[in-house]
């Protein structure tokens, strides 16, 4: 169903339309701000502990790596559900600060298999004992206001809520794609 199916099952009054949006986008304004804020979290570059600001893109595709070593770009893309380009330009810059290199397979030219340096192993352990740490203060600091079945139910929760936006991606792929504008209508 698009929006404009919606609007015709929604009668026509302005107010009844304010009053259920409003009363539905109160619990959801939480989901929003988390959203925007973690994706800036995201895009933030931290220390991991070898001296190289990274992003959590950056860092966690470097330990998918080193965990699959010989790993192709598109199989990245397939775990990650993010576009071969994005991937093929996080890999750019891992290899560009010496963390991983590109091989060609010998039977398969076109197929490139990334591996991790000895630094960009080193790198991806800093950044597991990084996250084992902040995980765990996290996790204390939502112990102080909610249970730990609280806490299970919102992880569950969570990976419910993602296989439904999942699968809203999958059923609408002629959706406007992200970062893309509207075109005006005229």
């Amino acid at each position: 169903m698009d929006a404009t199916d919606s609007a015709k099952l929604l009668p026509q009054d302005d107010s009844f339309i304010d009053q259920t949006f409003h009363t539905l986008n109160v619990r959801h304004n939480s989901i929003y701000q988390f959203v925007m804020r973690y994706n800036d979290y995201i895009l933030s570059v931290h220390d991991y502990g070898e001296g190289i600001p990274m992003t959590m893109i950056e860092v966690h595709t470097l330990t998918y790596i080193e965990e699959h070593p010989g790993v192709t770009v598109t199989e990245l893309a397939k775990y990650w559900g993010k576009t071969k380009g994005a991937l093929s330009q996080t890999a750019s810059r891992l290899a560009e600060w010496g963390l991983i290199t590109k091989e060609k397979k010998e039977d398969n030219a076109k197929n490139v298999c990334l591996y991790p340096t000895e630094q960009g192993v080193r790198l991806s352990r800093s950044h597991k004992l990084y996250d084992t740490l902040d995980i765990t203060k996290t996790m204390g600091e939502l112990r102080k206001e909610c249970t730990p079945d609280e806490i299970d139910a919102f992880y569950k929760v969570l990976s419910v809520y993602n296989r439904v936006i999942q699968k809203d991606f999958e059923i609408n792929k002629g959706a406007r794609p992200v970062g893309r504008k509207p075109k005006r209508r005229e």
